[in-house]
């Protein structure tokens, strides 16, 4: 069993005693504890906080114990039922609510549920609110309300309507064209939440066949839920018969957005942002910003328009902080998460697919040229396993001066910016590993550079 407590939620394992997975107990605290920051710091006057959820084995008895918790603290709950993390998102501002939870464990495995705490905005707690949260919870500084002041409960299913609305509103979505190209569109929905939305989504953006595998929103998924290349064989074999034009791939939550080619190929879930940056800068010029993890393509593509983009920690809440300060016109991260401000601060899979169907309409390319138009890269993802005595950050400061006369820049962790390849080293919150991601031109590249920086490591480390 196991329970993860971290300033951007609480995530666990069902079942076990209190304190070792995300249980009854363990929810109505850190339920609590939310429910209590929020009295203090929020601005809004409604009173309401709005609860979603995906649609895992889990989520009717999460759903219960969350929304009866926030009634307990005198908060009135507007359930909006089986949504994705973006809808849930946009619900928060759409209803004028004092805060969000979002009932999801992303692209953990089925046994894993979570509580991601969303603020007035609909955006993710930052690192101070969610420190607060883990230290209300820890000292049980929470207070029930009594007869009188107890919370209310309704639910709202009208909020997939509102978020489709609300993508299709947006300027550089071109439903003319999209209507025009006649598009056959496959989905993995990977038996979540996706499956209720995509679908409604794709027909009013004026697609003309849609294929859906993986759309019945049973929340026993078919395949592991994270959307890469190894776990997608079934949709890839679809994609490989040569009926359709392009297929949509998302997680459980639908923050997150893959593509895969008219021959069955992988377009890279790197380059999901990339292609929708591609767009949006040709119509409205401005900066971006993705993590440091991300592909450097993003940086090339920006710079082709003349425009500067930027680089932030790894997490959401940092990319968005990024974006705000930078005044960026597009951002995200390279997992397939697209966050657009024009339609809110949050990783949105449907307004990544409206963009992308834009483009592809106005390129009248296929989906595996369209994807050959973009820089060559290669991103190699590896870990160095470490004992728990050993001292990470003051490897990492050695690493930063041994690489000192090249571009180094160390928000999170270090990453090493060589002319035409770099290396990130990061170390876990959770336990003694650092990982280690490294990009060049080819995959052998990426390796090679990656596994130099590790014997540098493991040396160091001796």
């Amino acid at each position: 069993m196991t329970l993860i407590k971290s300033i951007s939620g609480i995530r666990g394992t069902i079942g076990g005693g209190a304190g070792e997975g995300l249980n009854p107990l363990d929810i109505v605290k850190f339920t609590s504890a939310y429910a209590t920051l929020i009295r203090k710091t929020t601005t809004i006057k409604s009173n309401k906080i709005v609860v979603g959820r995906d649609a895992r084995l889990s989520g009717e008895m999460v759903k219960n114990v969350v929304c009866g918790t926030l009634m307990g603290m005198g908060f009135d709950v507007v359930n909006i039922g089986l949504a994705s993390t973006p809808t849930t998102e946009l619900a928060v501002t759409m209803e004028g609510a004092c805060g969000g939870i979002i009932l999801t464990a992303s692209h953990n495995p089925r046994q894993w549920n979570a509580l991601k705490l969303l603020n007035e905005h609909g955006e993710f707690l930052n690192a101070e609110e969610g420190n607060e949260v883990l230290r209300i919870a820890e000292a049980e500084a929470f207070e029930y309300a009594d007869i009188d002041h107890l919370g209310s409960y309704r639910e709202d299913n009208t909020y997939d309507d509102k978020h489709i609305d609300s993508v299709l509103a947006l300027k550089l979505v071109d439903v003319e064209a999209i209507r025009n190209a006649k598009f056959k569109v496959a989905i993995d929905c990977v038996n979540s939440v996706g499956g209720v939305i995509l679908p409604k989504l794709l027909e009013r953006l004026g697609v003309e066949k849609v294929e859906g595998l993986y759309c019945e929103p049973t929340g026993d998924f078919q395949h592991n839920p994270e959307p890469l290349e190894k776990n997608l064989g079934d949709i890839m074999n679809l994609m490989a018969k040569g009926d359709y034009d392009v297929a949509f791939v998302v997680d459980p939550d639908v923050d997150r957005l893959a593509m895969i080619c008219e021959d069955g190929k992988m377009y890279g879930e790197e380059y999901t942002l990339v292609t929708v940056a591609d767009y949006v800068l040709k119509h409205t010029p401005g900066n971006t910003v993705s993590n440091l993890s991300s592909t450097r393509a993003l940086r090339d593509v920006t710079r082709k328009y003349g425009c500067d983009y930027n680089a932030s920690a790894v997490g959401e809440v940092n990319v968005t902080t990024k974006m705000k300060e930078t005044n960026a016109v597009i951002g995200g991260e390279g997992n397939g998460g697209v966050i657009y401000p024009e339609s809110h601060y949050g990783r949105d899979a449907l307004v990544g697919i409206a963009l992308f169907l834009s483009h592809l309409a106005h390129e009248g390319k296929k989906v595996s040229e369209l994807r050959a138009t973009y820089p060559p890269y290669y991103i190699a993802k590896n870990r160095i396993d470490l004992t728990p005595e050993t001292d990470v950050d003051a490897i990492l400061a050695k690493v930063k001066e041994m690489y000192k006369d090249e571009e180094v820049n160390d928000i999170d962790g270090v990453k090493i910016d060589f002319p035409d390849k770099w290396v990130h080293l990061r170390k876990s919150n959770t336990e003694p590993i650092i990982r280690v991601y490294s990009e060049a031109s080819t995959m052998e590249e990426a390796d090679e550079i990656g596994q130099k920086i590790m014997d540098v490591v493991y040396s160091l480390a001796k």
